[in-house]
């Protein structure tokens, strides 16, 4: 019993992003739950991410590089203001896909669309009862704080 609760309160290695020095990453890290998910927040190696839930946990990095405009899936996760953030869900073949996500069988990435520093979230299937993109939802507030400069495009946006 030890052993687990010693590999719990061990910091996860989390690799920083490019811009994590951008000062807006620290109102964005402040700003994520202390809780995510029925998970509890721990420490991490790097600065401008956190974490959530034990080994492999779900992760969170402020500042690494915007995608282009791409014709990956994009979600739009609306507030209750009537404000949404929009997220690309990163295929595992894609380039940016995140190494450590790739270890984990079953792991979803998603990046921030349009905003300035991004803000990667990794979600591991141990970790997900529902739907992944439920996290979105609970991070979205945080990931406002990074201001949007473009905005995702449907099928129906383009005439």
């Amino acid at each position: 019993m030890a052993g687990v609760l010693a590999g719990c309160g061990s910091p996860v290695e989390v690799p920083p992003g490019e811009a994590a020095s951008d000062p807006t990453c620290a109102r964005v890290l402040q700003a994520t739950p202390d809780e995510l998910g029925g998970l509890e927040r721990r420490s991490t190696t790097a600065q401008a991410t956190t974490a959530w839930g034990a080994n492999p946990a779900v992760t969170v990095r402020c500042g690494v590089l915007p995608p282009a405009p791409t014709t990956d899936r994009c979600l739009s996760v609306e507030q209750p203001d009537g404000t949404a953030v929009d997220w690309i869900q990163l295929e595992s073949d894609d380039e940016s896909f995140p190494d450590r996500a790739r270890d984990t069988q079953g792991s979803w990435a998603f990046v921030t669309y349009g905003r300035v520093p991004a803000i990667e979230v990794v979600v591991t299937a141990a970790h997900v009862t529902g739907q992944p993109t439920a996290f979105l939802v609970d991070l979205a507030s945080a990931a406002q704080i990074s201001p949007a400069e473009r905005f995702c495009v449907g099928a129906d946006d383009v005439r």
